[in-house]
């Protein structure tokens, strides 16, 4: 599982910032967002939800196969 995770964060890690893991991706884009900083870029709130919502349907799914396998 670890090399999958690191795989995925070396292939999106660039254009996503690896935000996986929502701690760590919440604190860092609100604080963009509400500290004033001159000349900076949009926070991407449309992305937000991902790091939250995979996970859980990630895990959803995972449990639902683990039923149908039986295991």
């Amino acid at each position: 599982m670890a090399p999958l995770v690191w795989g995925i964060g070396l292939s999106l890690g660039g254009t996503t910032g690896y935000a996986i893991n929502p701690a760590r991706d919440f604190g860092p884009r609100l604080a963009h967002s509400v500290l004033p900083i001159a000349n900076k870029g949009g926070s991407d709130w449309s992305y937000a939800a991902v790091p939250v919502i995979g996970p859980l349907i990630g895990g959803a799914l995972a449990g639902l196969l683990i039923r149908v396998i039986g295991l």
